[in-house]
């Protein structure tokens, strides 16, 4: 085990205050600070600085960066399974993500999606930094975001009918025909032709629809209608996004509210964007992003209807398997987050270690309190609120118990069989 360093990321989106606060930095932060990455992604891998006891850095024998140490030994690190089934990657990155904007209305690909198109921009020599790039690499990017306080996101197709209601409270005129449009066809059919008509429109059409939308909008929220909170997040979007088909886009999909302990899903194809809080996030380790809207960053409508799912449904919540102090997700081989959580003690007995019930390469954060790794081999290290852990797949199975509580911890690994 060893102390992990991860790296901020400072998109425009992000908060002054959630990532500042977490890390025991100055809050609020001098710059927007979007995510906490850690990982081995190529562009910016997580550094490894020696053996740690009890939360310190032991002696140190210089910062490495995590994919150095995968590179060097990737049969300790991965295991003989997992370096063959990963070909020496880690499959996941691990992120705390503080929304304080909305992101980019975006969707991914399948495994196989991703695998065609990455070969076929290969083959036509696309430049993998190219801004039309859509596959800069062959892997997919499925992902669960865990709320650590109260998150708002659009996720996935609404069914149909409901959303035919949402455009009849709005009472928005220059809609009225698209919406007898999904009233006569209300299946995933009649919302592929209708997301497809408003990502297509002519910008001089988007221009006249969007504010009529947002006016109908404005009526709904002095009305207290229904629909209110659907209605204030567009108005939050068409401000953001003046001119963007996005917001229009935005009306047929789920607007999610996650209470802290919630985590939700994003299979591959469910269009979805992260309106606004805290959580951590875990996908696997892959760049490969279809843009739909809300944002000036290239759309490549063709391929996006290419790969979205257009299959309607409730928002993708997790249940978890586990009782007891932890909760794990395994919605995919390339992840599970394991969720750690250790309420106040009611009495001064020490806790039982509890078998975190996965094995490979691990990442463990801490996110208040702190809590006790102890590995197989003998090892134990403290990971503190703030800090993180490298846990190698040759350490073994290992169990967590808290410290300081109330404690909350997570621990990403791939999502294979132990």
């Amino acid at each position: 085990m060893e102390v992990l360093r991860g790296s901020v990321r400072t998109y425009t989106w992000g908060s002054r205050t959630h990532l500042a606060e977490l890390l025991g930095e100055e809050v609020p932060s001098p710059h927007p600070q979007a995510e906490l990455w850690l990982g081995a992604h190529r562009d910016e891998p997580s550094r490894l600085n020696g053996h740690g006891t009890d939360g310190g850095t032991g002696g140190t024998d210089g910062v490495r960066t995590l994919t150095d140490v995968l590179a060097a030994d990737p049969l300790g690190t991965l295991g003989p399974a997992r370096r063959e089934r990963w070909s020496g990657r880690l499959p996941y990155l691990l992120k705390v993500l503080a929304a304080e904007e909305p992101l980019s209305l975006q969707a991914h690909p399948s495994a196989e999606q991703a695998a065609a198109g990455y070969a076929r921009e290969e083959a036509a020599g696309v430049p993998r930094t190219a801004a039309e790039r859509n596959y800069p690499d062959p892997l997919p990017k499925p992902e669960i975001l865990c709320a650590l306080t109260e998150f708002h996101a659009l996720a996935g197709f609404r069914p149909a009918d409901g959303t035919v209601r949402l455009l009849r409270a709005l009472d928005v005129r220059a809609l009225d025909h698209h919406t007898e449009l999904l009233a006569a066809q209300p299946d995933a059919d009649g919302l592929r032709a209708l997301f497809t008509t408003w990502i297509t429109l002519p910008q001089r059409a988007v221009d006249e629809l969007v504010p009529a939308l947002l006016e109908g909008c404005v009526a709904h929220v002095r009305e207290r209608g229904d629909f209110t909170a659907e209605a204030r997040t567009l108005l939050d979007l068409g401000e953001r996004y003046p001119g963007d088909a996005g917001v229009l886009a935005a009306l047929l999909l789920n607007r999610v509210s996650l209470a802290p302990g919630q985590c939700l899903y994003q299979p591959a194809g469910s269009p979805h964007s992260y309106l606004s809080g805290c959580g951590v996030e875990l996908m696997a380790n892959s760049d490969n992003v279809l843009r739909c809207g809300l944002t000036p960053k290239h759309v490549d409508v063709p391929e996006l209807l290419r790969v979205l799912d257009f299959a309607p449904g409730e928002p993708p919540l997790l249940q978890g398997d586990g009782t007891g102090a932890v909760t794990r997700y395994a919605p995919s081989e390339y992840f599970s987050l394991a969720r750690c959580a250790f309420d106040d003690a009611d009495d001064d007995a020490p806790p039982d270690p509890v078998a975190l019930g996965v094995e490979g390469p691990r990442i463990a954060i801490a996110v208040a309190g702190s809590v006790r790794l102890r590995s197989a081999r003998g090892q134990e290290h403290v990971v503190a609120r703030g800090t993180a852990a490298w846990v190698p797949a040759c350490d073994g199975p290992v169990t967590v118990e808290p410290v300081e509580r109330p404690a909350l911890a997570f621990v990403a690994a791939d999502g294979l069989c132990p």
